[in-house]
């Protein structure tokens, strides 16, 4: 990694809303050129800190640097310094089209684009009428024409097929060697390691795990089962095992059909 890469440095950062704190005495540190992976349980604060970290929300205590200096305040301060925010929800304008979507930021950058070849066949098209992962490429190509240093990404494959999930981690593996800073919130664990340099598991409002990548990776039975919500997960199967089983027997004559599910 270049030793002139930007960083941006987090320090006994706390945070949470109505003055009740939700994260608390947070440290870490993200590199241009690097992606870190946050995850945890629900619940966990991941959100409420990237939204602090953004300035998105005021902290509680602790500061934000931006290679030693401290950061301002406001979001918008923060976005002129290169922290973008991409929120969980889906950082477009649903009725413009992709162009249009751009060009709110400044303009159609090219650069931002190249990122993401399959948006350029549907510059023309609404937003609204992407794909999912189409979307998502376009939240990101939003927030790199801002002029992005630091992307802070909340969930950005959720609710996506695996291979738009492929596609978008292949992209911002992309992006991160072009010399963007990535602290990534996302729940497919595994795969998200796979394409990380660091890892950090919060559980209870602050970091409980750090590591290389590879060692998380090596970790990772435990860091499910102890971090992540394994047994709810576990639980979730067993729920949809019981619905698969109900919709399997045979129902009495006249009796309603259930409806379809998503």
């Amino acid at each position: 990694m270049s030793a002139a890469a930007d960083v941006l440095t987090v320090v006994g950062l706390t945070a949470g809303y109505s003055n009740r704190a939700v994260v608390s005495d947070i440290s870490l540190e993200v590199r241009t050129g690097e992606i870190v992976l946050l995850s945890g349980a629900n619940g966990a604060g991941k959100s409420t800190l990237l939204h602090c970290i953004s300035g998105r929300i005021r902290s509680m205590g602790g500061e934000m640097l931006i290679n030693g200096v401290p950061a301002p305040a406001r979001l918008e301060k923060r976005a002129r310094l290169g922290v973008i925010l991409v929120p969980e929800e889906r950082a477009i304008f649903r009725t413009l089209t992709v162009a249009e979507n751009l060009r709110v930021v400044g303009r159609v950058d090219t650069d931002a684009l190249n990122f993401f070849p399959e948006l350029k066949t549907h510059l023309g098209r609404k937003a609204g009428l992407l794909s999912g992962g189409q979307q998502q490429m376009l939240s990101l190509a939003r927030a790199l024409a801002c002029g992005a240093k630091f992307l802070l990404i909340d969930e950005l494959t959720l609710g996506l097929a695996p291979r738009a999930i492929v596609q978008l981690f292949e992209s911002l593996r992309t992006v991160a060697a072009s010399g963007v800073g990535v602290l990534l919130v996302e729940q497919h664990v595994r795969m998200a390691l796979a394409l990380a340099d660091r890892g950090l598991i919060l559980a209870g409002g602050t970091i409980s795990i750090s590591g290389g990548a590879a060692e998380l990776r090596a970790r990772i039975d435990e860091i499910e089962n102890a971090y992540l919500g394994a047994v709810e997960s576990r639980q979730v199967r067993r729920v949809r095992g019981e619905r698969t089983a109900r919709r399997a027997s045979p129902r009495p004559p006249n009796a309603p059909l259930e409806p379809a599910r998503p």
